[in-house]
């Protein structure tokens, strides 16, 4: 498995490209239309891309992403919130091009381009917020942050949610390195030990 991460040039979210043969891949989240060209570029054709959650600097690239072929998933209780008013009124009025989504995850195992890909409910940034884990990287959405944890004062936040989120992570087996939405990528391990928002 091999990774590549994209982050924002404008207000977006980091976005990961995750491939097994180097041609084919899978996107966590695209938050501008700039990641399609990105993964382009780089030979990379986007067959799915996977949403940690439904705000707009997380999914302001999908409909470009569409446009190549892509499927769009989300977690299955985030799909009826992206285009919800609460979402759409964030901010003052946010506004992106609208794209459908072909699937609404559960949790449990699934299988994209050749790899296995975990969805892990993890609401609490957002109610319908989820985390996948695939091999040995763990992509968080805005659940969990290196030295940090994702607001919960957006609509259908919840900080008690989120502090169980955080914890049902920690609570994974191992070590992973973790691609968070914002910000440098971490280790679980090092935000068991030293995270100072959500202990484990």
């Amino acid at each position: 498995m091999k990774v590549y991460k994209f982050e924002p040039r404008a207000f977006a979210s980091n976005s990961f490209a995750v491939t097994k043969d180097n041609k084919n891949c899978i996107l966590i989240d695209c938050g501008e239309e700039e990641t399609v060209k990105l993964c382009n570029a780089k030979g990379l054709k986007i067959s799915a891309v996977l949403l940690t959650h439904g705000h707009f600097d997380h999914v302001g690239g999908c409909a470009a992403a569409a446009a190549g072929g892509a499927k769009i998933f989300c977690g299955e209780k985030e799909e009826p919130l992206i285009y919800s008013s609460d979402y759409l009124n964030m901010f003052g009025g946010v506004s992106f091009a609208r794209f459908n989504i072909d699937g609404a995850l559960k949790e449990g195992e699934y299988d994209f381009c050749g790899l296995k890909v975990k969805v892990i409910n993890t609401p609490g940034h957002t109610a319908g917020g989820v985390s996948y884990l695939i091999e040995d990287g763990l992509f968080t959405g805005d659940t969990l942050f290196c030295g940090s944890v994702g607001r919960s004062d957006l609509p259908t936040g919840d900080w008690g949610e989120l502090v169980n989120s955080v914890k049902k992570l920690y609570a994974l087996d191992g070590d992973y390195k973790v691609y968070c939405g914002h910000g440098e990528d971490t280790t679980l391990e090092n935000e068991r030990k030293f995270n100072s928002f959500v202990r484990e």
